[in-house]
């Protein structure tokens, strides 16, 4: 029986993230800024959210400076910031709060890049949630908006709502079929971008992919997220239509057995391996073909194995061999504790 959730649509989509992108009045963009600048700028920040004291019970602060490469690609691994964000960690700085649902990053390509995580197919949800954190800040940060342009950001693409709704796709049949190109094509069209979320080119890995909006300026919050939701059903829809035909063949149904197994007993497992592997399992699951796991779960143990997240939970720097040996092990427990 297939552990689809009709509400969230979590067999398809992974996460929905809303973006929400800011600058301060009367103060420069971030790179006509010094150091020292945008120093000032992240302690105004911390200040709103210190004086506040729902906020300052909820997020913790983390100086993108006093990090080390391995921990500050692992926020990236985490969807927490974006890998422009650790070109130059001077005067950046990132709010979080606990369950790492929502982040602040302060001195990004603007001022402020807020972002709010929900899991599934969640971006009214989502956006309530933005918004209303983004009503807070601006009560004593004060956003630069024109009536004309909407918020001013230094990007010209990102005027008007200055907000990015994006949602993380797992589509193993579509590519599989060979149509995640057409379809990337067709959207391009609709002001809409389906991209690999994880690695690059053609063959993403694990085939997890991004949709997200690409217009901010003439139209609300509410039509980009009703277009976008428009679309992701259409998707969902046409993904759901593949699996049941790929299904049937008993080849994938093999493929989706081994990999389980393999997943459950290997003792080396290397990264593009664990990628394609889970790939399988969680096609598997929305397919009925293995017993049901919870997608949360199993998008939870996607982003603890990744390279630079499975490092810092190590304590230590990591050969390639341990690095493998040590996501193996703790791929192996948390199968065996989702099935105790």
């Amino acid at each position: 029986m297939s552990n689809q959730n009709p509400v969230c649509e979590e067999d398809v989509v992974i996460c929905t993230h809303i973006h929400l992108i800011r600058n301060l009045r009367d103060v420069p963009f971030v790179s006509k800024m010094s150091r020292s600048e945008r120093q000032k700028l992240e302690q105004r920040v911390a200040s709103a959210v210190s004086e506040n004291e729902g906020l300052s019970r909820v997020f913790r602060f983390i100086d993108m400076e006093s990090l080390s490469k391995t921990e500050a690609v692992s926020l990236v691994e985490r969807f927490l910031i974006s890998a422009d964000f650790l070109s130059d960690c001077r005067g950046r700085g990132l709010f979080v709060n606990e369950d790492e649902t929502v982040s602040v990053m302060v001195n990004e390509e603007d001022h402020i890049h807020l972002q709010c995580e929900q899991a599934g197919l969640n971006l009214q949800k989502a956006f309530e949630k933005a918004d209303g954190l983004d009503d807070i800040l601006d009560k004593s940060l004060h956003f630069a908006f024109d009536e004309n342009l909407g918020y001013l950001t230094q990007n010209p693409v990102n005027l008007g709502t200055g907000m990015r709704a994006s949602l993380t796709l797992h589509l193993p049949a579509l590519r599989e079929g060979g149509g995640v190109s057409r379809i990337s094509t067709n959207l391009s069209k609709l002001g809409l971008a389906l991209r690999g979320a994880l690695g690059s080119g053609a063959e993403p890995k694990g085939a997890v992919y991004q949709l997200s909006n690409h217009v901010t300026f003439g139209l609300s919050e509410q039509e980009a997220i009703a277009n976008l939701q428009s679309i992701a059903m259409q998707l969902i829809e046409q993904e759901r239509a593949a699996r049941t035909e790929l299904a049937e063949s008993l080849e994938i149904q093999d493929t989706v057995s081994r990999s389980l197994a393999i997943l459950q007993s290997a003792r080396m497992m290397a990264d593009d391996e664990f990628m394609q592997l889970i790939s399988n399992v969680r096609f598997g699951v929305a397919a009925g073909l293995i017993d049901p796991i919870d997608y949360g779960e199993l998008n939870r143990l996607m982003i603890m194995v990744q390279p630079a997240t499975l490092t810092v939970a190590g304590g230590r720097k990591l050969t390639p061999t341990e690095r493998r040996s040590l996501r193996a092990e703790k791929i192996r427990d948390f199968l065996q504790k989702l099935n105790a």
